[in-house]
């Protein structure tokens, strides 16, 4: 376009100036050149600070990616391993709490720079804006490529606002939901632990039953190891003991017959006795009364 803008103007004024040296011409095509290196020039720097950019934001995915493949493998490594034992229950939870709270601060984190780096930005389009106003102001004129270029960085620059914010708007959804995810695991953990609590209590109840019921069984031991030993030395008496012949067992019945009958005999006598004892008494009271 500005070529063509060069051409016409220097066809309008071949036209116009018909009786041209060639010394104006020469000054002419020369002024036309060096606007020509000119405009290579700055769409050659233009073009160097596009591949920049190009490269700056290769490079920040780049980064990116290798900072989710990072967060990937520590959550599997962290997380995941220690949910996958049986026994970690509890530590997987409160790793899982510490993982979520590090990751909500370091997108707050986040959130707060790409914030303060749309503030900037949009203080860096409110500069141009007013430098081109001034400019506008002041009456000068800028070249219409100049001016496309603007535009083309003041849209890329709106792009990579709007980018940004729907990056921060999609992080306070992440984070909120995040907060949502943590309160919930928060209470899991809450009663996990009233639950532990409680079975740390029976297991503790069901210890001291264990042990009341492991000293009532040593004592039963002890009682059985007695009985056995009773057991053994009556069943040893038993086997040893011999049965006496029956005429002695008639012979000793007969003695104790006969030790019965005296018995009967003696009591009987020693009644006797007593009644001639309390009649001799009566009798030695009754003398003593009419001696005094």
């Amino acid at each position: 376009q500005t070529r063509g803008r060069y051409k016409s103007k220097l066809h309008g004024a071949t036209d116009y100036f018909v009786g041209l040296t060639v010394e104006q011409k020469c000054e002419l095509a020369e002024r036309e050149l060096a606007e020509m290196k000119d405009e290579i020039q700055r769409l050659k720097e233009d073009s160097e600070q596009t591949l920049q950019n190009l490269e700056a934001v290769i490079e920040e995915a780049d980064v990116w990616w290798t900072d989710v493949k990072k967060a990937i493998s520590d959550f599997e490594k962290d997380i995941i391993s220690t949910i996958s034992s049986k026994k970690g229950s509890i530590i997987a939870s409160e790793k899982l709490l510490r993982y979520m709270e590090e990751k909500n601060r370091q997108r707050d984190l986040l959130r707060e720079k790409l914030r303060l780096k749309n503030y900037l930005l949009k203080g860096y389009k409110k500069k141009l804006q007013q430098q081109l106003r001034q400019k506008e102001q002041m009456g000068e004129t800028l070249c219409e490529v100049r001016l496309q270029q603007l535009q083309v960085r003041n849209a890329q620059y709106q792009e990579k606002i709007d980018e940004k914010n729907q990056e921060l708007l999609q992080l306070k959804l992440t984070s909120g939901k995040t907060v949502q995810v943590l309160n919930f695991y928060k209470r899991k953990l809450q009663d996990t632990m009233k639950m532990s609590t409680t079975l740390m209590k029976d297991i503790s109840q069901r210890k001291e039953l264990l042990g009341k019921i492991e000293r009532e069984a040593a004592l039963v031991e002890e009682q059985r190891a007695e009985a056995e030993s009773v057991n053994w030395k009556l069943q040893k008496h038993l086997s040893d003991y011999c049965v006496p012949p029956v005429l002695s067992y008639v012979q000793k019945k007969m003695a104790v017959t006969d030790l019965r009958n005296s018995l009967k005999a003696w009591e009987r006598k020693v009644a006797v006795a007593k009644m001639s004892l309390q009649s001799y008494c009566r009798a030695w009271n009754q003398v003593k009364m009419s001696g005094n």
